[in-house]
């Protein structure tokens, strides 16, 4: 599955309807974000991600949603599961850190950090 650029009004459509949702702030001037694209967009096309959403947001385009997600750097990589952002972290990651974070995402039980979390 490629990369999808979504907008504003599709952001929270695209993070309720499914299970993971990866979500690349980035920018057409930013240079650490050009580098991380072909990164981000080889680990989309892996068979292993597939059911995976891999998003894009131009912050730039989006500014709202940008401001709304706190973004204050780019790139800043936004995971979702289930409906509850997991991680969020600016940067550029090698692809072996995208990959070790797809498998940790895929593996995170949101329930049991929940309630962990709250017992906390």
């Amino acid at each position: 599955m490629a990369t999808t650029q979504i907008t504003s009004a599709e952001f929270e459509k695209t993070i309720t309807g499914n299970e993971i949702v990866f979500v690349d702030f980035w920018a057409t001037w930013c240079g650490p974000c050009r580098a991380f694209g072909p990164i981000y967009e080889e680990a989309s096309d892996k068979p292993e991600n597939k059911g995976i959403v891999f998003a894009k947001v131009d912050i730039d385009q989006n500014q709202d949603l940008a401001a709304a997600a706190g973004i204050q750097a780019v790139p800043t990589l936004m995971i979702v599961k289930d409906g509850t952002v997991v991680f969020q972290q600016a940067g550029a990651l090698r692809a072996e850190d995208l990959d070790d974070l797809i498998d940790q995402a895929k593996k995170l039980d949101v329930a049991a950090a929940k309630a962990e979390s709250a017992q906390a």
